[in-house]
């Protein structure tokens, strides 16, 4: 990417994306630090799915070994942002 991208915009396209996995999901109510498995009704192939979108979406490599790192909304906006350039601080990522 170009321009490092805030954590609120990375965290909307994460949102965004997983609103294309999961369409049936109320993700306004999705708690940060919580797994997406644990929250919404996705198996191991829409978390792959997710994955690509990710790597797609924002031109990153993600190593299998990597992946347990986007199971959560912040780990998400942390992992991501760390790989765009972008200035994050999990404490700032709000309450779980």
């Amino acid at each position: 990417m170009n321009t490092p991208l805030v954590p609120d915009e990375i965290r909307q396209t994460v949102l965004r994306l997983l609103g294309e996995i999961a369409p049936e999901a109320d993700l306004t109510v999705l708690k940060p630090g919580v797994s997406f498995r644990d929250q919404l009704d996705i198996d191991s192939m829409d978390f792959l799915n997710f994955v690509i979108m990710i790597h797609k979406t924002f031109g990153v490599e993600i190593p299998e070994a990597d992946y347990p790192k986007y199971a959560t909304l912040d780990g998400c906006v942390e992992q991501l942002s760390d790989r765009t350039g972008s200035c994050w601080n999990s404490r700032t990522a709000g309450p779980a």
